[in-house]
């Protein structure tokens, strides 16, 4: 079992950053992937970005070059950098753990969710 606990998010304008950070337990977190994916009011929740347990990554196209992921497998715990943000990335984030296999790019990929944390940017 995972436990995934996410923190980080709250109000920002337009242009500005923040950095979610997702804390996880419960079995050795630098053998498996960890992900983030998001969901605004109404839609599906969509992937946003994965980072391998060795380090390589992967990006949706509508935050390449803005937004960063990172881990630090001694703290246990993976980052999400945020940058330029735009109100279009207003959404409940969530931290994801891929344990198994399956498509990188979709919540049927991850085999364990945190609760979610809120980014809300204003215009």
């Amino acid at each position: 079992q995972v436990q995934l606990v996410e923190s980080g998010g709250g109000l920002v304008q337009a242009g500005g950053s923040l950095r979610l950070s997702c804390a996880a337990s419960g079995r050795t977190f630098s053998s498996y992937a960890m992900g983030w994916f998001r969901q605004a009011p109404g839609k599906e929740r969509e992937f946003v970005t994965a980072i391998r347990s060795g380090g390589s990554t992967y990006y949706a196209d509508s935050v390449k070059g803005r937004f960063t992921i990172s881990r630090d497998n001694a703290k246990n715990t993976v980052y999400l950098q945020m940058n330029s943000l735009k109100p279009e990335d207003t959404a409940v984030y969530y931290c994801a753990a891929r344990v198994g296999s399956g498509s990188w790019y979709s919540t049927k990929g991850y085999d364990y969710w945190g609760q979610g944390t809120q980014v809300t940017v204003s215009s």
